[in-house]
């Protein structure tokens, strides 16, 4: 006789990771948002549902490929989610089979999906025997890409899909002058790395303020708008704080600017652990104004995020071609924004973490019809980034760059001078 739910053992960690990815699937709900509602609270269970479902997200066309074969008819969305979790435990994970079987099959049954408990205690343990054979022949690198994005991704698609398959690094901005931990490595940029599942908080000088979590293209941005002493600068859309915090150590006196009250406290947080004063507002861009003109704005507007998915892997699943087109809308809206902000000539750095032609590229260009001006990066300013360099003077990187140091987020930017 089977036990009742309530009698079978929880499992907190792939629990959370059921829930994740029902609810990328079945409600195009992302990752983040999930975690962030579970009452789970030990942070090793949540570090360990995160990646056992950022890994199903990671290779989720390839393992669906993989399976079909072996039903016979499709099963309800919460049932291949935990199919999907036991291939990647076998799969990806190196879970021991029975261990891998074992748990999915406990998963259903605490779940009230007990009738599908002897569908998946078949099929899994076909995958641990056949698994090879099974793959063999299928393309992963175009079946974990919804076909949306491998088409507009062009060339660039199997690099970008290479660079998924890889957990991202620890990426560090150190404070001028600050010490820097020991065992990273020092990126042309200037970035430090640390392997994937490093923990910052136990780096020494965290508590301190040495240094921030920042992706190395993330970073480029706010030296490519190089703040001097003194200048006037505003950062819109600021939270967590990354490219403010380079700002202010630069010397400039920045206003950050952020609409949602949450990220905002975020945002303080972290300024005060770094020790930067930062005058900061909780405000939508659309709408604030500064009191007196600037004499730059830094722009990392809201976009898809396609070029985070090594991070979140649930964007591939969650945005549709049409989220990309309301948020191109908005972008123009924020960048026009920006200029009211501006003094004559001022310099507007625009930038966002994604991928999509339509809110890199085609915004710059929309800008310059509305009378901005282009003004284009030059060799020298990216001498430790040189593949980023785009043939029009902007600035774009791809998760398949640099992919013998580890690879980093796709991110666009592009400077813009507003006229007199």
């Amino acid at each position: 006789m089977s036990k009742a739910p309530s009698q079978i053992p929880a499992d907190p960690t792939r629990d959370l990771a059921f829930d994740i990815l029902c609810g990328v699937v079945e409600h195009r709900r992302m990752l983040e948002t999930t975690l962030d509602r579970s009452p789970l609270t030990d942070p090793r269970d949540r570090a360990s549902a995160h990646r056992l479902a950022a890994t199903v997200l990671r290779h989720m066309g390839s393992m669906t490929e993989l399976l079909q074969p072996l039903l016979r008819r499709e099963p309800p969305a919460p049932v291949r989610c935990a199919l999907l979790m036991g291939v990647a435990q076998l799969r990806h994970l190196e879970t021991p089979p029975h261990a891998a079987v074992g748990t999915i099959v406990s998963l259903l049954r605490r779940r009230g999906l007990a009738p599908f408990a002897g569908l998946a205690n078949a099929v899994l343990r076909r995958v641990a025997r056949e698994g090879d054979s099974l793959a063999e022949g299928l393309d992963p690198d175009r079946l974990d890409v919804p076909p949306w994005l491998w088409t507009a991704w062009g060339r660039r698609a199997r690099a970008i899909a290479a660079g998924l398959h890889r957990e991202a690094p620890l990426d560090l901005t150190m404070r001028p002058g600050a010490e820097a931990p020991d065992g990273g490595e020092r990126l042309p940029n200037g970035s430090l790395r640390f392997p994937a599942g490093t923990r910052v908080t136990e780096l020494p000088g965290f508590e301190t303020g040495r240094f921030w979590v920042q992706d190395a293209a993330a970073s480029m941005p706010a030296r490519l708008l190089a703040a001097r002493p003194g200048q006037s600068v505003i950062d819109l859309c600021a939270a967590p704080g990354g490219k403010t915090a380079q700002l202010a150590s630069a010397g400039a006196k920045v206003v950050a600017v952020e609409r949602e009250a949450a990220r905002s406290v975020r945002l303080r947080q972290n300024l005060e652990r770094l020790g930067l004063e930062v005058e900061c507002v909780v405000a939508d861009a659309l709408d604030w104004r500064p009191a007196e003109p600037v004499d730059a704005v830094l722009l990392d507007a809201p976009c898809s995020a396609t070029g985070t998915l090594r991070r979140h892997p649930d964007v591939l699943w969650v945005k549709r071609p049409r989220d990309v087109l309301a948020l191109a809308k908005d972008q123009d809206r924020l960048i026009d924004a920006a200029g009211a902000m501006l003094k004559p000539g001022g310099t507007l750095l625009y930038a966002v973490c994604s991928l999509q032609d339509e809110e890199g590229p085609q915004r710059v260009a929309a800008a310059c019809e509305r009378g901005w001006i282009h003004d284009p990066f030059t060799a020298e300013e990216l001498a430790g980034m040189p593949e980023a360099l785009t043939n029009a003077g902007m600035f774009r990187t791809h998760p398949g760059m640099w992919a013998e140091r580890g690879g980093m987020d796709g991110f666009f930017a592009a400077r813009l001078r507003k006229s007199s």
